[in-house]
């Protein structure tokens, strides 16, 4: 007997969520809106184009993809999915829906999880596979979430896609181009009923889950101005991608799979494999409506933490200043000046355990020098506490040097390895968290350091890419690699359970590992590596998309021989987001100490607005070489804003701020007040802020109020 069609309205007052299948045919998200529309729309919904993309896509061993190409949708399990039941239920400010579906012929059984943050246009999608049958299946790739709702019944015409590339010392690259141009042409398939083979598909390889592209992307529809943003949440192996089919462009979203990833898991009667999730907010004015609606969202996963309101101003030894190479005695002036500075938090970069200057390949005890700090480490930590600061360390946590004494002490399975031999990435070995004596070893570290000197910081660094994963105890190196990544984020929250006041920074290699896994947990990104003031800039600018700007860190690294505008500029990258500072500031003269000390009571004037703001692009998401650059954080109609001119720029920059067009606006410099002001106009009929800059390299930042 044929089965009744399945539809399905849900939501809440800033969302609406469709479910739908036809006779005989897998459930599909057909429509997803930024507001409350099942009321209006509540009857059959006849007439309404959908799409046909199965909301769930698996592929297992024995059963190939029914349409070859680079796709990972179109899947014979995927399609083979009937509707069996569904729950809907409130609780603590989410709501949610549990779908299950059934594959009777290999014996599967599909659950999504779609959750939404009360009043936010936003889904997170958890999809787990169960063996129901009598038989083993082996997964091969598991969707977290697909769907074709984003404008179906039409194709790809008219549809920008977003992506961000991002390097090392380069990352936040964000690209837009319409998807004829990027992956799919128009090459008139419909004519002939054909289905493209092709997709425009990003994926990550190896353990940075951002060491090429960011874990997210963006559609926007360039009549309508609706717009998508989604996220993979895994601080691994990933992949996305957007493709075409004869009822619409779709998006389907994957953890490791294993065209990919080497990824695999077998499956035994009444066993489960929970994928990894997913986020998709919606918007409806463009690209910058979805992230406002994906920076709620984000704001709704992330753990609780006293950080996330007191964004206390951190100062690191690090960049551009020791540069992994501290000592008692160079510590020490450094420690005054940043206290000096406004610093809450002073942090001892890499090199504080190391005896002979050769300490990448020796790290892993964490035991603190003894010929850097004569006097002991405690002596350098007192002064920091005594200087009005709280004190930090430098930690690569998954690391063991192959000179450190733990590489022979602890089990050979309690380390990376492929094909019976422990894994080597440039000096290190990597130690897997699924095994209790690795986790024994950094539970104890952190414990002891906290312990013995009262560390309330760690920043947490990641520099080793170990490639596709460790087969030990797994089918696969992908399968060793994705739950070592689970074992660390359980690892992460139980430091966090014992040390709740702990503040715990992401690094790796700058964003190597920037992802919704790692700070759902964390409270705050190192942004980049980049040491040129320069160069910065379209760094952090672009990271709101990528990152809150409460948890965006980037470098602020004034030194003595720079100008009062180099010392400004540089500052300023570092004010909308966690100030994040170094240079050696001891070596300044008092009125360019005094220019940095304005840049950090500037920060800490605005920094309780940080947790509220959504942040929006006068000049569009910068491109790598542009001469003007500028971000912008606002709430409700007020908000700052920064600008920075880079050498070649013109005199004389437009900034369209669209939401303030017919407001009698307040402009005010913020920082640096000192300094030379820019010419300002404000036209508040079009809503364009007219400025021209000084001398490049130079910045500020405004302060914009609504005047009526």
């Amino acid at each position: 007997m044929t089965p009744p069609p399945f539809r399905l309205l849900w939501g809440h007052a800033a969302l609406t969520l469709e479910l739908s299948a036809d006779a005989d045919a897998p459930v599909c998200l057909t429509r997803l809106e930024p507001k409350d529309v099942r009321r209006a729309d509540a009857g059959d919904g006849a007439g309404t184009r959908r799409s046909g993309q199965p909301l769930a896509e698996v592929q297992i061993a024995g059963e190939g993809q029914p349409w070859s190409g680079p796709r990972q949708v179109g899947t014979t399990v995927g399609r083979r999915l009937r509707y069996a039941t569904h729950r809907v239920e409130t609780a603590d400010g989410w709501v949610e829906l549990e779908l299950e579906q059934v594959d009777d012929e290999a014996g599967l059984q599909v659950r999504t999880l779609i959750r939404s943050p009360e009043d936010v246009p936003a889904i997170q999608v958890h999809t787990s596979v169960r063996v129901v049958g009598d038989e083993p299946v082996t997964l091969y790739a598991v969707s977290s979430l697909a769907t074709g709702a984003f404008r179906p019944g039409s194709g790809a015409d008219g549809i920008d896609v977003y992506w961000a590339e991002n390097n090392w010392q380069a990352e936040n690259r964000w690209q837009r181009q319409p998807l004829r141009k990027r992956g799919l042409p128009d090459a008139d398939l419909a004519t002939r009923g054909q289905t493209p083979r092709g997709a425009l598909v990003m994926a990550s390889h190896g353990s940075w889950s951002s060491g090429e592209y960011l874990p997210m992307g963006a559609l926007v529809d360039t009549d309508s101005g609706r717009a998508w943003a989604f996220q993979v949440e895994h601080n691994g192996a990933w992949r996305w991608e957007v493709g075409e089919r004869p009822d619409g462009v779709y998006v389907a979203v994957h953890g490791p799979v294993d065209g990919d990833h080497q990824w695999r898991q077998t499956l035994d009667p009444g066993q489960e494999f929970a994928g990894v999730p997913a986020g998709l907010a919606v918007g409806d004015g463009g690209m910058e409506s979805a992230i406002a609606a994906l920076t709620a969202y984000r704001r709704a996963i992330v753990r609780p933490h006293p950080d996330r309101t007191g964004l206390p101003v951190v100062f690191n030894d690090y960049m551009n200043t020791l540069l992994g190479d501290p000592t008692t005695e160079r510590v020490l002036p450094l420690i005054d000046a940043a206290a000096a500075a406004g610093a809450e938090y002073f942090c001892i970069d890499a090199g504080w355990y190391d005896e002979d200057g050769k300490w990448w390949d020796s790290v892993g005890a964490w035991a603190p020098s003894r010929t850097r700090f004569p006097g002991g480490l405690g002596e350098v930590i007192d002064r920091i506490r005594a200087a009005g600061m709280r004190p930090g360390l430098w930690l690569e946590p998954e690391v063991v040097g192959v000179r450190s004494p733990l590489a022979d002490s602890l089990p050979p399975d309690a380390f990376f390895q492929r094909d019976g031999r422990r894994h080597v990435e440039n000096g290190r070995y990597h130690l897997d968290l699924r095994h209790s004596a690795a986790v024994a070893h950094l539970d104890a570290t952190i414990d002891r350091l906290v312990g013995e000197f009262g560390i309330d910081y760690f920043k947490l660094d990641y520099n080793v890419n170990v490639g596709p994963g460790t087969d030990v105890k797994a089918e696969a190196p992908g399968a060793g690699l994705l739950a070592h990544n689970r074992a660390h984020l359980r690892w992460l929250e139980g430091v966090l359970d014992r040390h709740p006041g702990l503040v715990l920074e992401n690094c790796g290699s700058g964003g190597m590992r920037m992802d919704y896994a790692m700070l759902a947990r964390l409270q705050l990104q190192s942004t980049s590596d980049q040491e040129s003031p320069l160069r910065y800039p379209p760094i952090a600018a672009a990271a709101p998309m990528a990152l809150l700007p409460e948890q965006s860190a980037s470098w602020a690294y004034p030194q003595a021989d720079m100008s009062d505008e180099e010392i400004a500029f540089t500052m300023v990258t570092g004010l909308l987001g966690r100030l994040y500072l170094s240079g050696h500031l001891n070596r300044m003269a008092a009125d360019q100490l005094a220019l940095v000390r304005d840049g950090v009571h500037a920060h800490k004037a605005i920094r309780g607005e940080l947790a509220r703001a959504v942040p929006f692009w006068p000049l569009g998401l910068p491109e790598w070489e542009d001469g003007w650059i500028a971000l912008g954080l606002r709430t409700g109609g007020e908000g700052v804003l920064a600008v920075w001119r880079r050498p070649g720029a013109d005199d004389v920059v437009d900034l369209p701020m669209p939401h303030l067009r017919g407001v009698d606006a307040e402009i005010d410099v913020l920082y640096p007040r000192r300094l030379t002001g820019w010419p300002a106009d404000w036209d508040a009929d079009a809503g364009v802020l007219r400025l021209t800059g000084g001398p490049a390299p130079a910045a500020r930042v405004f302060r914009l109020r609504n005047a009526n």
